[in-house]
């Protein structure tokens, strides 16, 4: 495992997430942690995308549409599967 550590945090943006992962039941470590590994899963499926993203064979994009917009469109509307 690594560490990672963040400087500069505004005190209202700590606050914030401190009482997000209170409402949670979680420590700040453990929301944190959720959220970075969310993130990377997200990146993940996006990579996973874009490989088929020029494929003909059924794909649901729309010409010049990438599998990047397709997921950032997922995600505004709330759509994004936690799929890894």
């Amino acid at each position: 495992m690594v560490a990672l550590q963040i400087r500069d945090v505004p005190e209202e943006v700590r606050d914030a997430l401190a009482a997000q992962a209170k409402a949670r039941g979680q420590s700040l470590q453990a929301y944190l942690l959720e959220l970075v590994e969310t993130q990377a899963r997200r990146l993940r499926n996006t990579a996973l995308l874009d490989r088929f993203a020029g494929r003909s064979d059924g794909a649901r994009s729309l010409p010049g549409e990438s599998a990047a917009e397709l997921a950032d469109d997922r995600e505004r509307r709330g759509t994004w599967g936690d799929a890894a």
